[in-house]
């Protein structure tokens, strides 16, 4: 988090709506605790915790903290923790009540902000379903808590998913926009809080090794992995409404698809890497009717064995339907139409109750010619490749061909390996601590921009359209267990491609 010449944050009081959620306790609060311990907060700084439940703000603490000590581990600090316990407070009540909470929350800023001498900056983190982004922020700038004044600043976190198509995205957009600047508002993607994410820029564009062959001359197609092995657990409610598609691919599968695609952008400043994303996203080829027949995958997965253990097919969860149609597994064939990465596809999936938790991003390179080995016991020629490996174990690999031992001419894969753990040593994180500090910062280069949403969801929208027309055949279709359908197999054997299942 150190590429930002500023250490620490400025002073500032965060409002967390939502605070009783499993996002608060589970990653906000945890980021919270390690972002206090490496110096990035200041100790001017306090936290309202907003949610419906009618809670005492030493109920609340109570309870935060000792989620926060269990999330933390056996490691934490108690002075920390005291620090955080003095600086949390709570109020709670009905989200539509114009009244009562939002009066309870403009005094309590009030007093927070007086009670620890902290300027009157602040960020709303909105924690809560998407259908009540715009109805809260309404309410919090109606009581003039969203008015920037004095030199002081206010900036409003939005958890993904953003819409649920083009047209609901467009309207939650035109919404906040009538009250808000684009400057004020952070559009989230915890994964672009993973180091290897962020560091896909560097990696490209300050090594010179690597940009001049990361184009269509060396690159044959790229591929991107984002593989679950859990289920949608006691979440069967939303993932019955959202599915595989909606839930990654137009936030965390295109962001990398960005990255990895973009221009190199002029500076490191917001507006100017957004500007290149934003320019890939309107370079994807939209897709018909035909095409999304014909270059999509969707699934289900059934019954299954993952880790020695029976696991129940999708549609026996809890809150889905016996009949759902809903997939849990999506793959696309992606055609960026522009000069760097014209004739390559780009293969994107992502899938529950896969053999093991995996993301990432695979550049598969062209084939070296043959001729100078064809009198030689070499039969063929293995291609190259670079995989940057998200999550779990965040890394790269590079993959190559080298000369076994011996007196004739023989060639075995070779792979350098660059851990982050092993290089930089361990480093607890959540994914949230960067994004977090840069909201704090008003750094917005890692957040989602209007046009970027949208861009997405007009790619995404036609494969909606088709899918929900035309119901699902067999499914389920896929093995819990297994990586997933026939049909994804296929997908790729068309092109004469498969997928790279076996990257470690």
């Amino acid at each position: 988090m150190d590429s930002t010449n500023q250490k620490q944050s400025d002073p500032c009081i965060m409002v967390i709506f939502g605070a009783t959620g499993d996002l608060t306790k589970r990653k906000l609060f945890p980021a919270l605790y390690y972002l206090r311990k490496d110096g990035f907060i200041p100790d001017k700084f306090a936290i309202i915790g907003v949610g419906r439940q009618e809670l005492s703000s030493e109920e609340f603490k109570s309870q935060i903290i000792k989620d926060l000590k269990g999330f933390v581990g056996k490691n934490t600090e108690s002075e920390i923790i005291d620090w955080f316990e003095e600086r949390t407070s709570y109020t709670g009540g009905d989200f539509d009540d114009d009244k009562a909470l939002f009066s309870d929350l403009k005094s309590l800023l009030e007093e927070t902000a007086e009670t620890h001498s902290i300027p009157k900056n602040i960020f709303f983190y909105m924690a809560i379903p998407p259908f009540l982004f715009s109805n809260v922020a309404a309410k919090v700038v109606k009581r003039g808590l969203g008015t920037e004044e004095e030199g002081y600043w206010r900036r409003f976190i939005f958890e993904k998913p953003f819409g649920r198509d083009l047209e609901s995205a467009k309207q939650l957009n035109s919404e906040l926009l009538d009250l808000l600047d684009e400057r004020q508002i952070y559009r989230i993607d915890h994964y672009l809080g993973k180091e290897t994410v962020q560091n896909i820029l560097v990696f490209r564009f300050g090594n010179s090794i690597f940009e001049p062959i990361w184009n269509r001359n060396y690159v044959d197609h790229v591929q991107i992995t984002v593989a679950e092995d859990l289920g949608v657990g006691t979440r069967g409610g939303y993932y019955n409404r959202a599915g595989a598609l909606r839930d990654m691919v137009p936030n965390h599968i295109f962001q990398l698809v960005t990255l990895t695609a973009m221009e190199p952008p002029v500076s490191f400043e917001a507006d100017a890497v957004r500007n290149e994303q934003a320019k890939i996203l309107r370079a994807v080829k939209p897709f018909s009717p035909e095409n999304v027949l014909e270059e999509t995958v969707r699934g289900q997965y059934g019954k299954g064995i993952i880790d020695g253990e029976n696991v129940r097919a999708y549609r026996e969860i809890e809150d889905v339907d016996e009949t759902s149609d809903t997939e849990t597994y999506a793959a696309l064939k992606l055609t960026i139409d522009n000069w760097r990465w014209a004739g390559v596809p780009f293969y994107v999936r992502t899938g529950k109750r896969m053999p093991r938790k995996h993301t990432s991003i695979m550049i598969q390179f062209k084939k070296a010619p043959f001729m100078l080995f064809q009198d030689t016991n070499v039969q063929h020629l293995r291609r190259n490749r670079i995989v940057l490996h998200i999550q779990p174990d965040e890394g790269i690999t590079l993959h190559f061909g080298a000369k076994i031992p011996g007196p004739v001419v023989q060639t075995g894969p070779v792979d350098m390996d660059f851990d982050y753990s092993d290089h930089f040593g361990e480093t607890i994180s959540t994914g949230y601590e960067r994004l977090l500090f840069d909201c704090m910062l008003g750094d917005a280069t890692l957040f989602q921009r209007a046009d970027m949403v949208e861009s997405s969801w007009r790619i995404v929208s036609p494969i909606l359209d088709v899918w929900n027309a035309i119901p699902a055949r067999a499914f389920p279709n896929y093995e819990a267990g297994s990586w997933g359908p026939a049909e994804a197999d296929e997908l790729l054997a068309n092109d004469q491609r498969s997928w790279k299942n076996d990257i470690d």
